[in-house]
């Protein structure tokens, strides 16, 4: 894919997902680079990457880590996550002027891998786990691939309001009200283990780590912005280890734990992975799904992107669809659907 292409569709997803500011400011770098202005110099070695790459993404975060840490004044005063009004004239020429002020700075970090650590996609998780709970009712082992900072390993520690009435713990400083719609049950839950993998964790109980997952939440998002920030105080409250390793060689040091259901999950993390990687994974998890028991259970829990036909336009679309499978047996069920952040989250009846 074309680095036009690429901002381009980030820019609608931008915009489709409830950020007119990063929709407006991709589209003011097509244009810069369509000219070869200032971010055609940092972004044409990206020509051929894959859309997963998320290159725009990975610019926009370089750029709101320098507002968000001070080391870009003149940026600050468009930027709503500390306080500024965005403005596309204005604040188009201060973007543009960071992008040639700091050209080998914000080159060094569009080679960190995406770090979108988005806390939305707790709810999907979390009422995917109660689901699996009430029919395996024992003490969870949580492994999750792609963790990030492993905030979403913290789930059960935030509040979920839906249907008037409150799941998960009643005093968490992260709030999802509504947290979906639709039916789930409440059951006893108990996490034994939170363990996660990252190619490039991120540690959030460090002034650098909680940068660097600020920086990914978009600007004008307000909502999301007060999530991770309440997850980050959750984080210091609440261990959870998350190992340098990559997928494939994490889930083969994995085993199943008697008296426990072992869950490995994950949440918009699949596209990250190659296809060998992504048919390594499938089948460690077949694999250990033979062992399984009704002892030792296996669950494989995912909110993720699957390709539709959509029928009005005829052309592809995406479904963000919660799935679980279940070991021993390899039930699969479509749980529900979520937007990419885990908002607008509608179960299904079963």
């Amino acid at each position: 894919m074309d680095v036009v292409e690429a901002l381009q569709r980030q820019a609608t997803a931008c915009e489709d997902l409830g950020s007119p500011m990063y929709a407006e400011l991709l589209r003011l770098l097509v244009d810069d680079y369509e000219v070869g202005g200032a971010s055609a110099e940092l972004l044409s070695e990206y020509e051929g990457r894959s859309f997963g790459d998320a290159i725009g993404l990975r610019l926009l975060a370089a750029v709101h880590g320098l507002v968000l840490s001070g080391a870009a004044p003149e940026l600050a005063a468009f930027y709503p996550s500390v306080g500024g009004t965005w403005d596309p004239v204005l604040g188009w020429e201060a973007f543009e002027q960071v992008l040639r002020s700091r050209l080998g700075e914000v080159r060094s970090l569009l080679t960190q891998p995406p770090q979108t650590n988005e806390v939305g996609r707790s709810a999907a998780l979390y009422g995917g786990l109660l689901q699996l709970v009430a029919a395996v009712p024992l003490p969870v082992r949580v492994y999750e691939i792609g963790a990030s900072g492993g905030l979403n390993l913290r789930a059960d520690r935030y509040r979920y309001v839906a249907d008037g009435r409150s799941y998960g713990l009643a005093d968490s400083p992260v709030v999802f009200d509504p947290a979906w719609s639709g039916q789930v049950p409440s059951v006893d839950l108990r996490i034994a283990e939170r363990v996660g993998c990252d190619i490039a964790p991120v540690d959030p109980l460090t002034p650098d780590g909680a940068l660097t997952l600020t920086s990914y939440v978009w600007p004008d998002m307000p909502d999301r912005l007060a999530r991770l920030r309440g997850a980050l105080e959750v984080a210091r409250q609440v261990p959870a280890d998350v190992r340098r390793e990559d997928a494939v060689s994490f889930l083969r040091g994995l085993e199943l734990s008697p008296g426990h259901v072992t869950v490995v999950w994950h949440s918009i993390m699949w596209q990250y992975l190659r296809r060998v990687d992504r048919s390594a994974i499938e089948a460690r998890l077949t694999e250990l799904g033979a062992q399984a028991t009704e002892s030792s259970p296996l669950a494989h829990l995912s909110l993720e992107p699957h390709r539709v036909l959509t029928h009005e336009h005829g052309s592809d679309g995406y479904v963000y669809r919660v799935d679980l499978q279940v070991w021993p047996g390899g039930t699969r069920r479509v749980l529900g659907a979520a937007a990419p952040h885990g908002q607008d989250l509608q179960w299904h009846v079963n």
